[in-house]
């Protein structure tokens, strides 16, 4: 009888255990011959766990893809592969008008690139505070990592900011020689301006301007980054030369491009924008309906 009863207790414990593992955050591997990654968030037993998922299909876009942002497609290219070389490197901060390529941009780094060991790794920003985690994990590899993060902003009292400013620049902890910060966003300072902010403003006997605390911190984060990029809005030519490429690459005769040059700016002036993603979504729909091969690669 007593076999019967440590048998018993030893299937309870054996079933009790199972359950356990299932609330226990389990052990992933990485799947280093990826070329991207992201960072995914799961809720366990003791709260969330976050791990790098491999993304094996990338959205690929090569560099000359990018047309009208000729002096930005320099820099981060120069940037980059001084960084894959294994000498000094900035992060970088692309700001400017929606549509023109700032994400676009990083990814064709990745296009350019991949084959000198660079990787990207996607970071929302509601996880920016697990950088020093993402650093851990790939502090020993010998890859070249890019942490990605797209159209990154923060709004007056969120907090998760100071992550960010700690990893750039200004913790104790040094961040990976094997990785570097890329983002971009559609303000400057990636926080919001207030004009009530310039009041706090101090004038010295002498003349000169010395902005609030606000805006010293606001300041104090973007100037983390060591290279700024700037995009602007396309002219109408710029944007009708975007189309020009697409359509030429989704297999389009110049004839064809020259005769929809007036379906393009109303596809446009519809869109409310003349930018680099609007001129591409158009050359899609065209390229469609005139019967056009998929053009990219």
């Amino acid at each position: 009888m007593a076999d019967a009863g440590n048998g018993d207790v030893a299937a309870a414990l054996r079933v009790l255990l199972a359950r356990l593992d299932r609330l226990l955050p389990p052990q992933q591997e990485v799947d280093w011959t990826a070329p991207a990654f992201r960072w995914r968030k799961r809720q366990y037993l003791g709260g969330a766990v976050g791990h790098l998922e491999a993304v094996q299909r990338v959205a690929r876009i090569e560099p000359e893809d990018l047309q009208h942002v000729d002096q930005q497609r320099a820099a981060i290219l120069r940037n980059t592969e001084q960084f894959v070389r294994g000498v000094p490197a900035n992060n970088v901060l692309l700001t400017g008008a929606r549509g023109t390529g700032k994400s676009s941009l990083i990814r064709a780094c990745l296009a350019r690139f991949h084959a000198d060991g660079l990787r990207l790794i996607e970071v929302d920003k509601n996880d920016l505070a697990d950088l020093p985690d993402i650093v851990a994990v790939v502090g020993s590899r010998p890859e070249r990592f890019v942490v990605f993060c797209d159209d990154l902003s923060f709004e007056e009292g969120e907090s998760s900011y100071k992550a960010l400013k700690a990893v750039l620049d200004g913790s104790i902890a040094a961040p990976g020689e094997n990785l570097l910060i890329y983002a971009t966003s559609n303000r400057r300072h990636l926080m919001p301006e207030y004009m009530r902010e310039n009041l706090d403003a101090r004038y010295q006997e002498d003349g000169e301007i010395h902005p609030g605390e606000t805006v010293e911190e606001k300041i104090s984060l973007s100037e983390r980054f060591g290279l700024w990029l700037s995009f602007y809005p396309f002219r109408q030519d710029d944007y009708l030369d975007i189309v020009a490429h697409w359509l030429g690459r989704f297999g389009a005769a110049p004839t064809q491009v020259e005769a929809v040059r007036m379906e393009a700016l109303q596809f446009a002036l519809q869109r409310g924008s003349r930018s680099g993603r609007v001129a591409l979504q158009f050359a899609r729909d065209c390229a469609g309906r005139l019967g056009l091969g998929s053009g990219q690669r």
